[in-house]
């Protein structure tokens, strides 16, 4: 069995989550790229707008906008160029 040890902490001392969980809960629509969590935005639109932009400089990457009241995902594709 593991011991955890507590160095020069107090057991009364509350742990602070990560900075990256709070700023992506502030919209509804978040921005995913390769299935991580980079913003958030209040609206679809301007969640696509900033997942186009991401697509049209890497476009090898897995872009998609996730509606967390939905819980639906929509992966952004470029549309082709003839």
């Amino acid at each position: 069995m593991a011991t955890r040890l507590n160095k020069g902490r107090d057991e009364e001392e509350p742990v602070q989550e990560p900075s990256q969980r709070k700023r992506a809960s502030e919209g509804q629509f978040r921005l995913q790229v390769d299935r991580q969590t980079k913003a958030s935005h209040a609206t679809y639109e301007a969640a696509e707008a900033a997942g186009i932009a991401i697509k049209k400089g890497h476009p090898i990457l897995q872009v998609a906008v996730y509606d967390n009241v939905e819980s639906v995902n929509t992966i952004i594709e470029l549309p082709e160029s003839k």
